[in-house]
């Protein structure tokens, strides 16, 4: 069925009682509240996801915080353009994806000290957002406590919204989090092309 074969007012009956339906949700959610929000999955687009909130929260005027695990080797577009906006408080705190450093305990230092910021901000209400970038990654070579990380994230206060990214986000993790995303690959450059991460899209 093509698009010219949709009858006019079936459509318009069906939208109507999606429109019902919609109202009466958005009506019902009256509870507001800090959220805690996972990006995870094989696919591209997490971390740009939680820049892409990053850039909303700071729309609405709100302070945001930013503690990049894992990577600080290279530099990246986001930390060139956030980095010089007020109301941002900008951490990188890795250095390198875990196969570079080839260092366990270097690479303990490291998520530890990048811990230690993120617990700064997680306790200080004045920050409205915090992304924790590739936190997962930390989580997963047990790089921190996965328990110490879930009690500081629960004990925020409780308007604060938290923005955790990664690919193999644990499943506690999960659990405790108001909203979960899994990127999903369908087509990706580097690995079908040999296409190298690109300024602007990766980098």
């Amino acid at each position: 069925m093509s698009r010219h074969d949709i009858d006019p007012e079936r459509h318009a009956r069906r939208m109507a009682h999606k429109q019902t339906i919609m109202r009466q949700r958005i009506e019902a959610a009256d509870r507001e509240q800090g959220l805690l929000l996972v990006l995870t999955g094989p696919g591209k687009g997490k971390s740009s996801s939680g820049f892409g909130m990053l850039a909303r929260a700071l729309g609405h005027g709100m302070k945001v915080g930013v503690v990049q695990f894992i990577k600080g080797a290279f530099s990246t577009g986001e930390d060139a353009f956030f980095r010089q906006l007020p109301g941002v408080d900008y951490r990188v705190m890795g250095e390198g994806y875990t196969w570079d450093t080839q260092d366990r305990e270097r690479d303990i230092r490291a998520a530890e000290a990048a811990w230690a910021e993120a617990r700064r901000m997680l306790a200080d209400p004045n920050y409205a957002l915090v992304l924790l970038d590739e936190l997962n990654i930390a989580l997963r070579h047990g790089y921190l406590d996965l328990d110490r990380v879930l009690d500081d994230l629960q004990a925020r206060p409780p308007m604060q919204h938290v923005v955790v990214t990664g690919r193999h986000a644990p499943e506690a993790l999960i659990e405790l989090a108001d909203t979960v995303t899994e990127m999903k690959v369908v087509k990706h450059a580097f690995k079908e092309q040999g296409v190298k991460a690109q300024k602007g899209i990766e980098l």
